[in-house]
């Protein structure tokens, strides 16, 4: 039996992996300017889709758990970008939800995308076949977890 199959070049979680490493590298210069992080970009970029989510809603769109989240949140909320609150139908629930701050950030941040993609000698529907498959392959990975973990 070969083992090609075992050669680092040939795993899909090593090319997702280093991929996103390095996509991540080349949002860091363009993310100082806003003197935020990646993962706090991300959390900006469903706040700016939809203000006012649990940390509950939050975490399940960016596939984060809570424990993560909240560190992040709370660095968040002291740069005055965010700010959190206790849900008045449920105490147990916190919503987030952005500042004046944080919602200027989007402006500042509207040019974003197409200076990562100026980055990429590929062309706009590979990058879109791409992020669809990609997606397919989170989600399903998602689900694998999440349904293996509730037999644990």
């Amino acid at each position: 039996m070969s083992e090609d199959h075992l050669k680092l070049e040939n795993q899909i979680c090593f090319s997702v992996y280093a991929t996103a490493r390095e996509i991540t590298k080349l949002y860091r210069p363009l993310l100082q300017k806003l003197d935020i992080t990646y993962p706090q970009y991300l959390v900006l970029l469903v706040l700016w889709e939809e203000d006012q989510l649990t940390v509950k809603e939050l975490g399940r769109r960016l596939f984060l758990d809570s424990g993560t989240l909240t560190p992040m949140l709370k660095r968040m909320e002291n740069a005055k970008l965010l700010q959190r609150r206790r849900s008045q139908n449920d105490e147990r629930s916190v919503i987030v939800s952005l500042t004046s701050s944080g919602k200027e950030a989007q402006k500042e941040a509207d040019l974003i995308p197409q200076l990562l993609l100026d980055n990429f000698d590929i062309d706009a529907d590979e990058l879109t076949s791409m992020k669809n498959t990609l997606s397919k392959l989170l989600h399903s990975a998602y689900e694998k977890n999440t349904s293996s973990s509730e037999h644990l």
